[in-house]
Order: C-alpha cells, then sequence, then structure tokens
C-alpha cells in the first residue's frame, strides 16, 4: 500500500500516521493506500489518525499499542493527550533512601 514519504508507519495494524516534516493543515496525503486530508497542521513528530478510530478503540503505533481514544477521532486529526489516554504510567525508581521517586 502506498504512503507518501513524508509520513511513517511501521507496522500494518498501526491506526496512527507519524510527520517525518511539518505538513500543513489541508494537506492531502495518501497512508497506506487511503487518501486523507489533514485538519490541522502537524509538527514532525507528531501523530494523526489515518483511519477512523473509535472512542475506546485501542491507539497503534509502531505495531504496540499506546493508550485508548477518548473520544472517536476522524482521519487527518491530530492525536495527543486532547483525545487519547495514554497506556504509559510514571518510571519510579529507589533512591538512597530507599523511597520511591517519581521521575
Amino acid at each position: 500500500m502506498q504512503t507518501d514519504s513524508r509520513v511513517l508507519i511501521l507496522a500494518p495494524d498501526d491506526n496512527v500516521a507519524i510527520a517525518k516534516t511539518d505538513i500543513p493543515a489541508a494537506t492531502t496525503l495518501q497512508v497506506m493506500g487511503a487518501m486523507v486530508t489533514l485538519a490541522e497542521k502537524i509538527l514532525t513528530g507528531h501523530k494523526f489518525a489515518f483511519k477512523t478510530v473509535s472512542q475506546g478503540e485501542a491507539i497503534i503505533k509502531y505495531g504496540a499499542p499506546i493508550g485508548i481514544a477518548s473520544r472517536d477521532i476522524s482521519p487527518g486529526e491530530s492525536m495527543h493527550l486532547h483525545n487519547i489516554v495514554s497506556d504509559y504510567i510514571p518510571t519510579y525508581t529507589l533512591d538512597e533512601g530507599h523511597q520511591f521517586q517519581e521521575h
């Protein structure tokens, strides 16, 4: 399936595309064979939906789940904390006093 060279997708099950460069709003891109028009400017390294993601559906990036859609997300929308609940948890380590410290 064809994907624009400005976009990175590493796994066939991904529903997130990563911008390899800043891409202006209203740009139409081919992503995994589908035509997607960006709803807003997507900055380098930021992610956007290239297909519909329903509320509660897993967000898949690089073949791994990274969160859950907190609302329906349309193709071309940016994906971040405003519409995703992250699966990441804080990292904890033991300091010299053996108390957990959040980093």
